[in-house]
């Protein structure tokens, strides 16, 4: 890559990150390529040439925020032993996730689906489309847990999935409203107890 594309690539990398991070706390309708512009210090036509328009740059956005939710969640639960201990992790590292603010707003993907699960349209498409991902995996890694033996052979892998996220999602909103962290251990706790794996 000759130097102009590396600097192109890093400047669609800045504006990506700039845009997910305003995305989180403002949603993905308080992104503009003026304000994007105004905040790195960039051109317009500089930034309207990595993205076409705002529905694109929504769009990039959402894919930027899944590349890092899959860095910092996915790809290190993944590690962990097979069935509920790869389970537990993967919960575990999604509270991690917003408890270190790898978005200002927390988890981006909680508030750009309030934001946009009602509406119509590619971006509305993107959204489901990476949660009903998300889903899949966790009812996934419960059925694993339920073919090792790890939970009861009568176990619903959907409703767990469909807990797990819910417990998840609560201790983000909580946490992200009062600014504290009790609410992700108190959802820690929830999880481990509907797994019925022991608190640490």
């Amino acid at each position: 890559m000759d130097g102009r594309l590396a600097r192109g690539e890093q400047t669609r990398r800045s504006i990506l990150r700039r845009a997910a991070d305003i995305a989180s706390v403002e949603g993905l309708d308080g992104l503009t390529i003026g304000r994007l512009a105004t905040d790195l210090a960039l051109s317009k036509s500089s930034v309207f040439a990595h993205f076409g328009s705002k529905e694109d740059l929504q769009l990039a956005a959402i894919a930027h925020a899944e590349d890092v939710f899959r860095d910092l969640v996915i790809r290190p639960a993944l590690k962990a032993p097979d069935g509920l201990p790869r389970l537990t992790a993967m919960c575990e590292h999604w509270l991690d996730y917003s408890r270190s603010r790898a978005f200002p707003g927390g988890c981006f993907f909680a508030g750009v689906i309030a934001e946009f699960d009602a509406r119509e349209g590619r971006v509305h498409d993107a959204v489901r489309h990476g949660r009903e991902k998300w889903i899949d995996l966790l009812t996934g890694l419960a059925h694993r847990a339920v073919t090792l033996g790890h939970l009861p052979p009568d176990t619903d892998p959907a409703q767990i999935a469909f807990e797990l996220d819910a417990l998840a999602r609560a201790g983000n909103m909580e946490a992200v409203l009062t600014g504290s962290d009790a609410a992700y251990d108190r959802a820690i706790r929830g999880i481990r107890a509907r797994l019925g794996v022991d608190p640490e």
